[in-house]
């Protein structure tokens, strides 16, 4: 029993927690992303878009991302945060879940 222990233990410690990454890219809806503001239109702006589908199409948050394969959208698992940057270039901290492509997001902040 004493070496099933230490085994498990042992095993735990190789399969820890992931890291944190930084994501950059824009925070906008899940029904534009992808596809741009200009086919729904909510609102004059990107912003304004961002907000009314948000609010009136129960769309949620993403973050749209350049990367080396293309543009990709990752899910946010919070929706509070990003409400303050809609349209706007961001990093975002937190770990992805590869699967779901979602963020759990540790932290947003405007982008340079």
């Amino acid at each position: 029993m004493k070496y099933l222990t230490v085994a498990v233990l042992a095993l735990c410690s190789f399969s820890g927690a992931q890291a944190a990454e930084t994501f950059t890219g824009v925070i906008t809806d899940d029904m534009c992303a992808g596809v741009g503001h200009a086919r729904m239109r909510m609102g004059p702006t990107d912003p304004e878009c961002v907000k009314a589908c948000v609010m009136y199409h129960d769309s949620k948050y993403v973050l749209e991302a350049a990367t080396e394969a293309g543009t990709r959208v990752y899910a946010l698992s919070d929706q509070k945060l990003p409400a303050q940057f809609p349209a706007q270039k961001v990093r975002v901290v937190g770990t992805l879940d590869a699967a779901t492509r979602t963020i759990q997001v540790e932290s947003i902040v405007a982008a340079d």
